[in-house]
């Protein structure tokens, strides 16, 4: 397992912070895992649904990222979650890309307890960020 930012060599502060650390990026797939520390909780010491949710629009958007080498970032356009059980200890999260399109991908996520229990489900679009093309050369 390797941080987000030594894993994709690029800064991610937000991830890095939370520590999250990713586990497996390719072919439409990301699996990532976090432990659930108290700065991470909520008032009935569990999860945070933020945090659950950045676990999830993370791991889906590098599922997306996986199919397009050339792509700089993936941009969130919309995302869904819904909670099934409390966060804790350390969780596993896995994404997938169900859709790469031209220019809108759809994504699902679902997050695990240690047990491998089912916490939580989401779902998103993506897109991808490519670099602008230099009109001066075509």
């Amino acid at each position: 397992m390797k941080d987000i930012p030594g894993a994709l060599g690029r800064r991610i502060p937000f991830a890095s912070l939370l520590g999250i650390e990713l586990v497996v990026k390719a072919g439409g797939r990301a699996v990532l895992t976090m432990e659930i520390k108290p700065e991470h909780m909520n008032r009935f010491e569990v999860a945070h649904g933020g945090a659950v949710m950045t676990l999830l629009d993370i791991a889906m958007a590098l599922a997306v990222s996986s199919l397009d080498e050339t792509a700089l970032g993936t941009i969130t356009v919309e995302m869904k979650t819904t909670f099934l059980g409390a966060a804790t200890g350390t969780v596993t999260v896995e994404g997938r890309c169900l859709h790469l399109g031209k220019s809108v991908s759809l994504c699902e996520g679902k997050v695990y307890g240690a047990e491998g229990k089912l916490l939580a489900s989401g779902s998103g679009t993506f897109m991808l960020r490519h670099a602008k093309k230099d009109k001066a050369k075509e």
